[in-house]
């Protein structure tokens, strides 16, 4: 068959390469000027399989004064006139049970742990050089009580197959040195050795290449902005683009938050509302004042990660619209705080600023497979897990494109099951 994939993120490539590597002929639609043009481009670089708690939990529900009034909130909510926000924030709020937290963290994991596998036997058969680090994520707490929370999620995870190590102070400075600067607030933290971080950019630019290789037929057409869809009945049957029609057998939606706007226009919703992320890349001047294992400040919400000869730092989620722009703020705040944890890794200064619009769902998980088009499939609403999930994600779609049934559970991650 012909496949369009619309969207060359991360998600969307790796979508194609498994399409590619079944034999169908692929064709990659994506507005930007090249590979991760999106959210893909610059995220936290974490591959954490084993920490996929999500963001919807009981203990929001205390914290939403704080989220809308204070400026430095790691997750921060701009109220506007917006009926999607409103009715997303409503749904968001509806998933912040301890019920509906647990379901997910087994959803996610189930889907995280599969595709951790998809992306071994991807990363035997392909030599992809992307900054790949295989020295295990720390979650680093500084109170008592967030520690404790994490215990009880230790504890829940390890009964679903997770390996994971619960640290004091002194553990998880002897884990990463490179924290003695902020040691006097550690209490404790949780050590998983299985997780690992990688550059993303590099990883979806070499991919992109080596899907030209395995499907000589498949193509990417960039600078390309996807105007809407040609349905006759309930098949799809080319994409409109501002450079003429595409005509496809099959095609899969993994446009990030660009997914809504299209799904409406075809008569269904997908629940998809954007999270600003924000990250700096900092060259590292002192090897040993870098950290390099992956770490995350839970209290801030920042996660660190070494990609060569440079040190990711990402956080900060802003409910605020499809707004991309950087606010000046919101990064000072990124910097200050990177800086305060890691002081002498480089010269912040010479910090490269990112922002970027993360696909959340309400839940924290992501849509897979059918719509209510026979011949059009859905891959979004990753959340901040895009990177983990995408070989998983990209591997059970490929199969349900191709008329078989994916190795991992749906359920509760398909569009009939949000109803």
């Amino acid at each position: 068959m012909r496949v369009a994939v619309l969207g060359a993120g991360v998600v969307g490539l790796t979508t194609a390469w498994c399409l590619a590597d079944d034999g169908h002929e692929v064709v990659v639609i994506d507005r930007g000027d090249g590979p991760a043009a999106g959210a893909s481009r610059a995220n936290g670089a974490q591959l954490s399989f084993s920490y996929v708690a999500p963001l919807a939990a009981p203990s929001v529900i205390a914290k939403l004064p704080a989220l809308i009034l204070e400026r430095e909130s790691p997750l921060r909510l701009y109220p506007q006139l917006d009926p999607q926000l409103w009715a997303w924030c409503a749904r968001f709020l509806a998933a912040c049970t301890k019920q509906q937290a647990a379901e997910t963290t087994v959803r996610l994991l189930t889907l995280s742990f599969y595709s951790r596998r998809v992306l071994d036997d991807l990363l035997r058969r392909e030599a992809i050089a992307f900054h790949h680090a295989h020295a295990g994520k720390l979650v680093v707490y500084s109170d008592a009580e967030s520690l404790s929370g994490a215990r009880a999620q230790l504890e829940f995870q390890k009964t679903l197959g997770c390996e994971q190590d619960l640290l004091d102070a002194e553990g998880c400075l002897a884990v990463e040195p490179a924290l003695h600067h902020v040691r006097d607030r550690l209490v404790g933290g949780v050590f998983t050795r299985s997780d690992s971080a990688g550059d993303c950019k590099r990883f979806c630019d070499e991919l992109a290449e080596r899907i030209e290789r395995r499907a000589p037929g498949s193509e990417f057409r960039f600078n390309t902005a996807i105007q809407g869809l040609e349905v006759a009945g309930k098949r799809v049957r080319a994409v409109r683009t501002d450079k003429g029609p595409v005509e496809a057998d099959a095609v899969v939606l993994a446009l990030g938050v660009g997914s809504r706007h299209l799904a409406r226009s075809l008569g269904f919703d997908v629940p998809i509302y954007p999270l600003k992320g924000y990250s700096i890349t900092v060259p590292i001047g002192r090897d040993d004042a870098a950290p390099r294992v992956s770490v995350t400040d839970s209290l801030h919400k920042i996660v660190y990660a070494r990609l060569g000869d440079r040190l990711r730092a990402a956080g900060i989620a802003d409910l605020a619209g499809h707004d991309e722009s950087i606010d000046r703020t919101r990064l000072a705040l990124l910097v200050e705080r990177a800086r305060a944890t890691f002081p002498e890794a480089g010269d912040y200064a010479d910090a490269s600023p990112w922002a970027g619009l993360r696909p959340a769902t309400p839940r924290g998980t992501p849509i897979l497979g059918r719509s209510p088009l026979d011949n059009l499939f859905l891959n979004v609403g990753h959340g901040a897990l895009g990177f983990t999930l995408a070989a998983g994600a990209a591997r059970a779609v490929a199969d349900i494109v191709g008329g078989r049934t994916p190795a991992t559970p749906l359920n509760g991650l398909t569009l009939d099951s949000l109803a």
